[in-house]
């Protein structure tokens, strides 16, 4: 009997307005192959289920120890004395050992208050479907659908395609959320289940590319130029990064590409860099560089707002 295939997914979130049109149910799909330092979502990027731990939610050692106890790795142990954000009292916090840790979750199933949670939960693609056609009535009220994102979900082409084929069958509207790195045997593959690409451009200079995500764009601009040929839809996405992507003429070298796919375009979306997600990486105790700088100003987003409509093409800002 061949296996059922299962996707990873990490989140999904209803009544979304931001992922194409209408009201949106997403799904965020677990794993992606680019470490972008403005990243809002790190506990996306690994492609296998992980401990997560909010220190806010976390009661301290001095009323609980249950995860300690529950740890037969001895990966957790007591930690630094740190102000609680929440109450501004001093907690013992613990210590994640992750060379040690190998995130079988029996800690977070003896956290009372959440703090320790498993981030990444497999479904099956029927179990997928009937959570998210609960909400076809708001798809069906505003011409919304379902957007499948991540991490990357491309980098789950199985499931993503049953996934396309099965809302297709059920009459729902799709779009799929993608950086464009993944071959494009992938992306002509869901292409006919798909009506939009959700479609990340971050620099048109491939070693500054290379530099900031840890990969270069040549497939990435490759694959956009294809959709475009094969008849697909894309929403270009340009997420605004200070001293990286700003600047008026990198602005203008990513319209003239957009130009450069015609119809298929439908509409540039800006992206102010926001650093809401910088407190997220304590809770995969990542040490890794990660940006922190002042957002754009409206005045900086509405210049190059202005700039991409004089090159005549149809431009928000999210």
């Amino acid at each position: 009997m061949q296996k059922e295939i299962t996707g990873k997914v990490y989140d999904i979130q209803g009544f979304s307005v931001q992922d194409g049109p209408g009201i949106r149910t997403t799904v965020f799909m677990k794993g992606c192959p680019m470490r972008c330092p403005w990243c809002h979502s790190p506990e996306s990027q690994e492609f296998h289920t992980q401990l997560l731990w909010m220190s806010m939610k976390c009661a301290g050692l001095d009323l609980c120890t249950k995860c300690l106890d529950a740890c037969a790795k001895g990966a957790i142990s007591p930690g630094r004395i740190k102000e609680n954000a929440a109450t501004q009292e001093a907690v013992r916090h613990i210590h994640i050992d992750r060379a040690t840790c190998d995130n079988c979750g029996d800690c977070a199933e003896v956290c009372y208050r959440n703090a320790l949670y498993m981030c990444g939960t497999d479904y099956t693609v029927e179990d997928l479907l009937d959570r998210v056609l609960k909400d076809k009535p708001f798809y069906e009220q505003s011409g919304g659908g379902v957007t499948i994102s991540g991490g990357e979900p491309l980098s789950q082409p199985e499931f993503v395609l049953r996934l396309l084929e099965r809302l297709k069958e059920c009459g729902v509207h799709t779009a799929v959320d993608t950086t464009g790195y993944a071959k494009y045997d992938i992306v002509k593959m869901i292409l006919p289940h798909t009506d939009l690409f959700l479609y990340d451009l971050k620099h048109m200079d491939s070693r500054r590319h290379k530099i900031m995500t840890g990969v270069p764009n040549e497939l990435i601009l490759e694959n956009a130029q294809k959709i475009a040929e094969d008849g697909g839809k894309i929403q270009i996405r340009i997420p605004i990064i200070p001293d990286f992507n700003d600047s008026a003429g990198s602005i203008r070298e990513t319209g003239a590409f957009c130009q450069s796919l015609g119809e298929a375009v439908t509409v540039i979306q800006l992206l102010p860099y926001h650093n809401l997600g910088v407190m997220k990486y304590e809770r995969i105790d990542d040490s890794r560089l990660v940006l922190e700088t002042a957002p754009p100003s409206d005045g900086k987003i509405n210049s190059l707002k202005a700039l991409l409509e004089n090159m005549g093409l149809p431009v928000t800002v999210h």
